[in-house]
């Protein structure tokens, strides 16, 4: 058994705080305290896990692995018109192995999907 378990979720974005408002706001979570454009997180203060973290970095690394979040909802037309609604672009929809999932990318364009639960 281990005892490693996920404990951040980290993005390298070019606005730290702004990029937190956009997660915090689509999961009706709080942006934490002392958030600035090259630090925030959501989730720290209010012992949520994975805590989410942005790093303003200021050129992000050619090749460097994507990483993006899963989340899932039990109205996923009505989540995903909520996260356009707060600045994200609806790229595809999806039905492959007896899941459905819509994949939309974030105001700085990183990717992330929203799928039914």
């Amino acid at each position: 058994m281990t005892d490693l378990a996920i404990a951040h979720v980290t993005v390298d974005c070019a606005d730290a705080a702004a990029l937190a408002g956009f997660y915090a706001a689509l999961l009706d979570r709080p942006v934490d305290p002392e958030a600035t454009p090259f630090f925030a997180t959501v989730g720290r203060s209010t012992g949520a896990q994975p805590v989410l973290m942005f790093i303003q970095v200021p050129d992000k690394t050619p090749g460097k692995n994507s990483i993006h979040l899963d989340l899932h909802s039990a109205d996923l037309p009505g989540a995903v018109a909520r996260a356009v609604g707060l600045g994200a672009k609806q790229v595809a929809d999806f039905a492959e192995y007896g899941a459905v999932w819509t994949t939309l990318s974030d105001p700085e364009g990183n990717l992330f999907d929203i799928g039914a639960s």
